[in-house]
C-alpha cells in the first residue's frame, strides 16, 4: 500500500468532477420511478439489503427506471433507440479523463448498454436550456454487465460543465463517477485570496508515502472532517523515516498562511510537520528538487486547528507536508495568490480548453472585435509569448 504515484497513475486518482461535495448535482431525467437519480452520486459505494421493500418494490441504492414497453400488444418490445436518461450537473467544470458506470447489486435489472454525453454550459442553465445544448459523446454506446464498475477511459482536452449518461433501454445503474482535471474559470479567481491546494480550484494530492488507512486525496477535500476516516491516516512507521503528501497546487503562486488540521485524531496525530515548496515554472521536476522551507519543522497537538502565516514572495507550484513520524491529518489548507506566471498559465489552460464557440464568446465579451477572436481561437492551443500575452490581457486585463 506504500506509494508514490507517478505522473501516469489512473484517472481514479483525478479528482471526482461528479462529486456532491464539490457541488454536483442531477438536473434532470426522464424517469427514476423505482429509485431516484441523485443516487447516483452518493459518496460511498452501493449498498445492498435483500428483502427491503418499498411501496414501489425492492429498495435500491442507485438509479432505476421502470421497465420500459413497446407502444402496441403486436409491438411489445421498446425499439432499438429507445432510452433513458441523466443530466448531471458537474460540482467543478473540468477536462474529463474517465468515468466510471457502477451497475453494483443490479443482476437482473441492470441496462443493457449506456453512453456517456458532455456538454459546456456557462452560467446557471435550466434543464431545458441543457436538452437544447450541444452534446459530445465521450463514452460511445457500450454493453454492460450486472454488479460491474466499468471503468471509460476518455481522450477528449475539452472542459465540461455537465454530463447525460444515457442507459438503453432501460434499468438500474448504482453510481456514476467522472473523474478529470479542474479547470475554474480563471476570471472568477482573478485578483483574489484562494486555497491555491483546494480540489474545487484544481488542487491534486499527486503523490503520498503511505496511504494505508485512507487516502491523500481526503487532505484537500472540501469542508470539514467529522469523523476520522474523512482525512488521511498512515500505518504505524517502525523505521527513522516520516510520512508526506505532495500537492500540485491550483496554479503558481504564493503561499500566505497554512492550515494544518488534525482534527477526529486524538490519539494517532503526528507528533510534527513541516511544509516545503517546490517551483515548477523553471522547467525543473519535483522529483529532482530542489524543495525549499516554507513552514519549520513544527509541534502538532491532537483534533486542533492550527493555523500559520508564511512569509510570501517565493513562487511555488508544488506543496509536500511532511508529518513525523506518522499518522493522520484532516485537511491542509494553503491560502494565497496566483503569481503573475500562474495567472497566465491558469488563463490559457482554460482558454485552450473552452470550446471554440465558446472560446470566442469569452474574447468578444471581453471587447476583442469578432474577426480578431475568431482568429486567436483558432490558433489553439495559444503556446507563443505575444499570442499568449494578448489572449491574458484581453481576458484578465492588465
Amino acid at each position: 500500500m506504500t506509494t508514490a504515484e507517478s505522473p501516469s497513475a489512473p484517472f481514479t486518482e483525478l479528482v471526482n468532477l461528479a462529486s456532491r461535495l464539490l457541488g454536483a448535482g442531477v438536473v434532470a431525467t426522464n424517469e427514476d420511478t423505482f429509485a431516484d437519480a441523485e443516487n447516483l452520486l452518493v459518496a460511498k459505494p452501493a449498498e445492498f439489503r435483500p428483502h427491503t421493500f418499498g411501496h414501489k418494490g425492492q429498495i435500491m441504492d442507485g438509479w432505476e427506471s421502470k421497465r420500459r414497453r413497446g407502444v402496441s400488444a403486436e409491438r411489445p418490445h421498446p425499439t432499438d433507440e429507445d432510452h433513458d436518461w441523466t443530466i448531471v450537473r458537474l460540482g467543478v467544470a473540468g477536462v474529463v479523463h474517465g468515468v466510471i458506470v457502477d451497475t453494483a447489486h443490479f443482476t437482473g435489472n441492470y441496462p443493457e448498454s449506456a453512453s456517456v454525453e458532455a456538454a459546456s454550459v456557462p452560467g446557471h442553465p435550466s434543464p431545458e436550456e441543457l436538452r437544447d445544448a450541444r452534446w459530445t459523446t465521450i463514452v460511445p454506446r457500450t454493453a454492460l454487465k450486472g454488479d460491474t464498475a466499468h471503468e471509460f477511459a476518455v481522450a477528449d482536452g475539452t472542459r465540461y460543465t455537465h454530463v447525460r449518461l444515457n442507459i438503453f433501454p432501460d434499468g438500474g445503474v448504482a453510481r456514476l463517477r467522472v473523474h478529470g482535471e479542474v479547470l475554474p474559470d480563471p476570471r472568477e479567481l482573478d485578483g483574489l485570496t484562494f486555497d491555491l491546494a483546494a480540489q474545487e480550484y484544481g488542487g491534486v494530492a499527486e503523490a503520498a508515502s503511505d496511504r494505508y488507512f485512507s487516502s491523500p486525496h481526503n487532505l484537500n477535500a472540501p469542508g470539514r472532517a467529522t469523523v476520522m476516516g474523512d482525512g488521511w491516516e498512515t500505518r504505524r512507521r517502525r523505521d527513522k523515516a516520516n510520512d508526506w503528501v505532495q500537492i500540485a497546487l491550483a496554479g503558481g503562486g504564493e503561499v500566505l498562511a497554512a492550515e494544518v488540521d488534525t482534527s477526529c485524531f486524538v490519539a494517532n496525530a503526528p507528533g510534527w510537520a513541516d511544509l516545503v515548496g517546490f517551483d515548477a515554472s523553471t522547467g525543473a521536476d519535483p522529483a529532482d528538487g530542489p524543495w525549499f522551507e516554507l513552514l519549520p519543522r513544527t509541534r502538532l497537538q491532537p483534533d486542533t486547528r492550527h493555523r500559520f502565516r508564511l512569509d510570501a514572495g517565493r513562487p511555488v507550484t508544488h506543496v509536500r507536508i511532511n508529518v513525523y513520524p506518522d499518522g493522520g491529518l484532516a485537511r491542509l489548507r494553503l491560502a494565497g495568490r496566483l503569481t503573475e506566471a500562474g495567472r497566465t498559465a491558469l488563463a490559457l489552460r482554460w482558454f485552450n480548453a473552452l470550446p471554440a464557440a465558446e472560446a470566442v464568446a469569452a474574447l468578444t465579451g471581453a471587447g476583442v472585435a469578432a474577426e480578431e477572436a475568431a482568429a486567436l481561437t483558432a490558433a489553439r492551443p495559444v503556446a507563443d509569448p505575444a499570442t499568449s500575452a494578448t489572449v491574458v490581457r484581453s481576458l484578465l486585463g492588465g
